[in-house]
């Protein structure tokens, strides 16, 4: 499916411009928080075979009401500069509403992947990094940039570098971008955490009051039917714990076609296969159809989006079955489609709540990297022999025997990854938590959305008005 980076845009603005309506939002406040505040394009060339290339790289910069900014890079064939501009914008209202302190910022490369070896991508990398750390565009302290569509660890690991190339004295060097590889200051359980989140942003709606329960009568996930379009990085780790949580995985769509099975997809098995032969299809464990668009129209209960931007459209919601979407992709559902999906009785979980597993689990890097610590570090071995001995006195007092099961997990400690899986779920349901409140309390009859942008637009507008502006 084809997405219009014009038109995600154009949606990022009218979800706006609904919130600060209800906000009641002075004018000149709500246009210095919609505008983009610098928005950078780079031509840079690269000598690559004896031939000299050149290529096209955006950073935009929304709003620095805090810093560093945050936000990914993506490299695709299709970036352009206001696609960029929209998800720096959505970036900025992720923060504010899961109260991470970053402002908002996004990036990208025109390029395909496909087009070039990983040593041609690591010179084409490492000359796009120059250009941004030399407009402070990459810097611990002012704009940190993560992986995105097209990225992952390797490329954040080849702009880590060159910042320390170009700043040798930084301490702080690692703090330059996250999404890193553990070897190059990563953080366990950044590669799974936009997935993660959608679970438990999932599940913690699901056990909210302001659920619907006559469609879902039960709290948990346990026996929900679940489609997921997209199975990248989001997609599959979305699949895999929603699974692990009891839900059934009945649908999986990509761009080149969906699985189906009503009994629900071996998760696991799937990932395996893809890890093989980088294809869903061919997979035994359920059917396979060419027609991707079938996804949006699979038999479930919640429908995931979590590939590209503006996939449900007037065209084609009134299709969706679901009683549920969940945006893990950014800007999945335009503004036209969802009010006819709201017409039909569909809630949606928006992106900027949905998916900020992600940039949650990135302040979190970035602050064990100024910290030059690993989480759990200090505390870990003094909890296992306080844990150790409570069990031993409890056992010995009560002639009793805990499971292996409960010792081993209890006597564990405080890991790294058990640290940020408990931190991120904690923020997902803190987050809920207050679009809930405001749903529930206010005058206007609002949208999981409307409140989400409320409340994020609020926030950046009480930094500014604290920042004497």
């Amino acid at each position: 499916m084809q997405h219009t980076p014009s038109s995600l845009l154009s949606s990022v603005n009218s979800n706006f411009d609904a919130a600060v309506e209800k906000l009641g939002m002075a004018h000149d406040v709500a246009h210095k928080i919609k505008v983009c505040n610098a928005s950078y394009t780079v031509q840079f060339g690269v000598k690559i075979n004896g031939v000299l290339q050149t290529f096209e790289g955006h950073r935009a910069v929304h709003s620095d009401h805090i810093e560093p900014v945050k936000g990914g890079i993506r490299y695709a064939p299709d970036v352009s500069r206001s696609e960029v501009e929209a998800l720096a914008a959505l970036m900025s209202l992720k923060c504010a509403l899961v109260n991470v302190p970053f402002g908002g910022s996004k990036g990208g490369l025109r390029i395909d992947n496909s087009e070039w070896t990983s040593s041609e991508r690591e010179q084409i990398t490492r000359r796009f990094a120059s250009e941004l750390i030399k407009r402070d565009l990459l810097n611990p302290a002012q704009n940190v940039p993560a992986p995105d569509i097209g990225t992952g660890p390797t490329e954040m690991a080849w702009m880590a570098d060159q910042y320390r190339r170009i700043n040798t004295t930084d301490i702080n060097a690692a703090a330059c971008v996250t999404g890193k590889p553990i070897s190059h200051g990563g953080i366990e359980g950044r590669t799974e955490a936009t997935g993660l989140g959608v679970h438990f942003a999932t599940a913690a709606y699901i056990a909210s009051d302001i659920c619907d329960r006559d469609a879902f009568p039960q709290k948990t996930m346990r026996g929900v039917k679940v489609a997921i379009q997209g199975f990248g990085n989001v997609g599959r780790f979305a699949a895999q714990y929603m699974s692990e949580a009891g839900a059934k995985i009945v649908a999986i769509g990509e761009y080149y076609g969906c699985l189906f099975n009503d009994e629900g997809i071996d998760v696991a098995a799937l990932m395996a296969h893809v890890a093989q032969n980088n294809t869903i299809d061919g997979f035994d464990g359920a059917k396979f159809s060419a027609d991707s668009a079938q996804i949006i129209s699979a038999d479930c209960d919640i429908l995931v989006p979590a590939a590209v931007e503006n996939v449900i459209t007037a065209e084609n919601a009134r299709l969706v079955t679901a009683k549920l979407i969940v945006e893990a992709a950014n800007g999945p559902v335009t503004p036209d489609a969802e009010a006819i999906l709201t017409r039909q009785g569909i809630a949606i979980i928006p992106d900027i709540y949905a998916n900020s597993g992600g940039v949650i689990v990135s302040y979190f890097e970035w602050a064990k990297n100024l910290s030059h610590m690993k989480f759990g570090h200090l505390q870990r071995r003094r909890e296992q022999g306080l844990n150790a001995d409570l069990v031993k006195n409890l056992e010995d007092q009560n002639a009793v025997s805990f499971p292996d099961s409960f010792k081993e997990k209890y006597l564990e400690g405080s890991t790294e990854l058990g640290l940020v899986q408990s931190g991120l779920q904690d923020s997902m349901i803190s987050a809920l938590a207050e679009i809930s409140d405001l749903i529930e309390r206010s005058q206007h009859k609002l949208s999981m959305r409307e409140a989400a942008y409320m409340i994020a637009l609020a926030r950046i507008e009480e930094r500014y008005k604290t920042m004497g502006l």
